[in-house]
């Protein structure tokens, strides 16, 4: 696929990121690229892993399962977190890799052109101030010789080889922006009419690897990933149409369901504004939105069922309890 393509598929189903898209669909084809064109005599391609930093719940894990399920490739994730709380970091990483090779059904080429997602990567930061620093350095170096590519032993004795292994890493990364903020500074390139603006303002806000030095990556760690995205918050306006848009949208969803039973649900706008509002004020970007819908839907979907001659359900506001059309009056 062109980048063009992979971007307008993730469209689909990830509302917002742009520019993070952009990167890494560019990102993704390239990768795939250099795999397909690996010869003995060939200019040796060098695997580019990929950084995606943003708040929680703005997307990160839904961008991965997406492009993965695009390109039709097995895709696996882990937690940072629980590889810095093991003992034995050497065999979560190797069960990492034995479900990618499950995820591919046991066919082992698909799984060495797979995709592993490792998120929380910034709980691993390396500071002394850190009660799990240490192990966080240790997960760091552990995961290096992976990411780089190698075959691995699994405990079945079958070798994987991560060469052709995409690695994407994920974290917030909360606080980043104060370093970027105090460590860059281009006031001293000289500046002219003919120079784009856009241009500089882009090197401005670029993460550099010296940002993650100081954040706590070790730069083994961090010359691993070399290309990186930045997701953005949610708006409440992007929190509206993740509910509405994408094909596999919630509201659709339980669309779906109820016409199954002969029924024609419609949530008017405000409702779904509500829902973003209270998403918001619990700081979790796109995952408190499930949770909230559902509590709304759950008396609609318990009543209908029993209920043949409802048609239609009518929901006008968030705080008010939904109208039924075509129901007995003691519905």
């Amino acid at each position: 696929m062109k980048p063009s393509e992979i971007v307008r598929h993730l469209n689909q189903h990830v509302i917002g990121q742009e520019d993070a898209k952009k990167i890494l669909s560019v990102a993704v084809y390239s990768h795939f690229k250099k795999t397909a064109q690996a010869k003995p005599d060939a200019v040796e391609m060098v695997k580019s892993n990929i950084l995606l930093i943003g708040p929680t719940g703005t997307g990160k894990t839904l961008l991965c399962e997406t492009l993965a399920r695009i390109l039709d490739v097995p895709f696996v994730t882990a937690d940072a977190t629980a590889l810095a709380q093991t003992e034995y970091v050497g065999e979560e990483i190797e069960a990492i890799l034995h479900r990618l090779l499950d995820r591919a059904e046991g066919d082992m080429q698909k799984a060495q052109r797979g995709i592993v997602f490792i998120d929380e990567v910034d709980k691993l930061k390396a500071t002394s101030a850190q009660a799990r620093g240490p192990s966080g350095e240790r997960v760091q170096n552990a995961l290096l010789k992976i990411m780089e590519g190698s075959p691995v032993r699994l405990n079945d004795g079958q070798y994987i080889d991560t060469t052709q292994v995409l690695f994407i890493c994920g974290g917030a990364f909360v606080g980043l922006d104060n370093i970027m903020g105090k460590n860059h500074s281009f006031g001293f390139i000289s500046t002219t009419e003919s120079e784009n603006q856009k241009i500089l303002d882009r090197i401005n806000s670029r993460v550099k690897p010296t940002d993650l030095y100081e954040f706590g990556i070790i730069p083994e760690f961090a010359g691993r990933l070399p290309i990186v995205a930045r997701l953005q918050d949610l708006t409440r306006d992007m929190l509206v149409r993740i509910m509405v848009e994408p094909k596999n949208s919630i509201y659709r969803q339980f669309r779906e369901i109820l016409a199954s039973e002969g029924v024609e649900l419609l949530i008017e706008p405000p409702v779904f504004e509500q829902i973003a509002e209270l998403a918001i004020e619990y700081k979790a970007g796109a995952r408190s939105l499930r949770g909230i819908f559902e509590e709304m839907i759950t008396p609609v979907v318990f009543l209908v069922p029993d209920n043949p001659a409802i048609k239609k359900v009518v929901i006008a506001s968030l705080f008010e309890d939904a109208k039924y059309f075509g129901a007995p009056a003691a519905a």
